[in-house]
């Protein structure tokens, strides 16, 4: 897959933004309250790859609107945990910020995708 085709693969922007935010998690030093921020925005950032397939492989357009709907708020979950995150390790910031800016990104794809099955 060229580099082209990769950008505009949602199932595997999905999947790479799930694996940059484990990465970035791992580079993270736990303490009691760092550990269940980092629990949350990992369950949140690689749903998003998870429901976007489920949504591939929905039975009904209803379905595919609803799985993407859950994507949508994976996604903005996601970015909450971020600014959490930035608020107790401002000296991981500069990563955060790009991090927010994909999934950002991602929140607009989904709401694109929403708003134009109505």
């Amino acid at each position: 897959m060229n580099k082209r085709t990769a950008q505009y693969d949602l199932e595997e922007r999905t999947a790479k933004f799930g694996e940059s935010i484990i990465l970035f998690c791992k580079s993270l030093t736990q303490d009691t309250i760092l550990k269940p921020l980092i629990s949350q925005l990992i369950r949140s950032s690689t749903s998003i790859g998870a429901n976007y397939m489920e949504a591939n492989g929905a039975s009904s357009k209803k379905d595919f609107k609803n799985k993407i709907f859950i994507c949508k708020k994976e996604t903005q979950e996601t970015k909450h945990w971020l600014r959490m995150i930035a608020s107790h390790s401002p000296d991981k910031k500069e990563k955060i910020i790009v991090l927010w800016k994909e999934a950002q990104e991602l929140t607009l794809i989904f709401n694109k995708i929403t708003t134009t099955l109505k």
